[in-house]
């Protein structure tokens, strides 16, 4: 099963197209918030499902969750933004809040940096911004490939 993951694409639909050229084939997508809209405009393209969070730019009324747990394949990917959880200080409370819901797989954007922490208790990856990132590289989003209990992490530019 490959799962492209997305973030921070703030309005900037030619680069969330540009990310689904490179993914290739994918079964879902995970978009980890701002913005929402950018969300729809994903599963309306792709006609793939995609499972979506609010990001600190979709507050205060966007109606979708801050987080979600979603259960797929042998695994329980928790989603959010990050901005709740203080990552861009460290990712300790989000992988704390992605272990004591079950989760094995912890996906956040927020900080428009890519990361790829392959920590014993839990995988927390950042996918950086597709749209503007903040390290120095170029756009950014990722492809989770989950072949049973296994998972390979693809970081791609744009």
């Amino acid at each position: 099963m490959r799962i492209g993951v997305m973030s921070d694409s703030h309005g900037n639909t030619m680069a969330v197209d540009r990310a689904i050229e490179l993914a290739g084939e994918v079964d879902c997508w995970l978009h980890a918030g701002d913005l929402i809209e950018d969300a729809e405009y994903l599963a309306m393209v792709t006609e793939k499902k995609v499972i979506n969070v609010a990001g600190n730019c979709d507050w205060p009324s966007s109606g979708t969750d801050d987080e979600v747990v979603a259960e797929i394949g042998s695994h329980k990917i928790f989603l959010t933004h990050g901005h709740i959880y203080g990552v861009k200080r460290d990712i300790s409370l989000l992988r704390q809040a992605a272990v004591s819901k079950g989760a094995d797989i912890a996906v956040y954007g927020h900080t428009h940096v890519a990361v790829i922490d392959d920590g014993e208790d839990c995988l927390v990856i950042n996918p950086g911004s597709v749209s503007h990132p903040r390290d120095g590289k170029a756009q950014s989003f990722m492809v989770l490939n989950i072949e049973g209990d296994r998972v390979k992490v693809e970081h791609f530019h744009l």
